[in-house]
């Protein structure tokens, strides 16, 4: 039997949610889905037409190398940036612990003090 997709995995390949890729869908601007369904009764693609399908949109993706290579850059900066919000958010929680005041933790970490108070609340 032939490899198929859900709308999920559709969607995950897209790069976008499964309710903009099901608007797509409605609108035909993407594949229709396979004429059967599941065992579970979900829609299903063929995976080639959905890969060969030229998406619309504004994020779709680019054929080029140096387009994918900079969205892995960018992938891998926002990942950084997560790492170095959780370690403003620890280094906050440990001022507080040490007595430090609110203004001086955030002109040290370079966040407003609205952030900061909202980060001690979490």
């Amino acid at each position: 039997m032939p490899e198929t997709w859900t709308g999920e995995q559709c969607a995950e390949h897209w790069g976008v949610q499964v309710t903009t890729w099901n608007g797509y869908v409605s609108r035909g601007q993407a594949p229709a889905p396979l004429p059967d369904r599941d065992d579970a009764g979900r829609r299903r693609w063929d995976p080639e037409a959905v890969r060969a399908f030229d998406r619309p949109g504004a994020g779709h993706r680019r054929s080029s190398d140096a387009a994918a290579e900079l969205l892995d850059a960018m992938r891998e900066t926002g990942e950084a940036m997560a790492e170095l919000r959780e370690r403003q958010r620890v280094l906050l929680r440990e001022g507080k612990a040490a007595g430090c005041e609110i203004r001086a933790m955030s002109e040290a970490l370079g966040i407003s003090r609205q952030t900061a108070y909202a980060w001690l609340k979490d």
